[in-house]
């Protein structure tokens, strides 16, 4: 049988030497010119086509955030209107509050004040007639309570001694006894 044409094993085949590809001595100076060569077509490939793509998305994305800054500055300051206007509408509401509860109270102080000064003035009018009755009615017992008295002094000395004094005498010890 034939061998294989290609070792799978980890032995080193006759007449190779043993070391790492790059670390040979022979070939090192080649691949020093293609790493040269390698590095300055990259170098060239990123300046002049990767790195400004990325310049121009960075400053893409700087102009947009600026952009949004600016724009957010923006609302910001309508909103900061439109907050003061709310506040300045809402003071306002809370004033013309005020002077409507102000008028309202006012007006009921000035109602309830003219009621209470016609029921007093009713009361006075009511309290005069009572003190004249009062005063009438009084006169009127006093003067009878002369008359009584005068009677009831009569009916009780008569009584007591059972013969009727003069009415002269009784009138004045009864005017006698009152004026004390």
């Amino acid at each position: 049988m034939a061998e294989p044409a290609h070792n799978t094993g980890t032995e080193v085949p006759k007449g190779e030497h043993g070391a790492f590809p790059p670390f040979q001595s022979q070939s090192f100076a080649s691949q020093l010119v293609w790493l040269v060569i390698a590095f300055v077509m990259l170098y060239v490939l990123m300046a002049k086509l990767a790195l400004p793509k990325v310049g121009g998305i960075i400053e893409n994305r700087q102009k947009h955030i600026n952009d949004d800054v600016a724009e957010a500055g923006r609302l910001k300051q309508q909103s900061d209107a439109a907050m003061a206007s709310y506040e300045k509408a809402l003071a306002d509401a809370r004033g013309r509050a005020q002077s409507i509860a102000n008028e309202t109270r006012e007006r009921q102080v000035a109602e309830a004040e003219a009621v209470r000064k016609k029921i007093e003035d009713q009361l006075n009018t009511k309290l005069a007639q009572a003190e004249k009755t009062i005063a009438t009615t009084k006169q009127a017992a006093m003067s009878n309570v002369r008359t009584i008295a005068v009677d009831a002094a009569s009916a009780i000395v008569e009584r007591l001694i059972g013969v009727a004094p003069s009415e002269k005498a009784i009138a004045e010890a009864v005017a006698k006894v009152l004026k004390q």
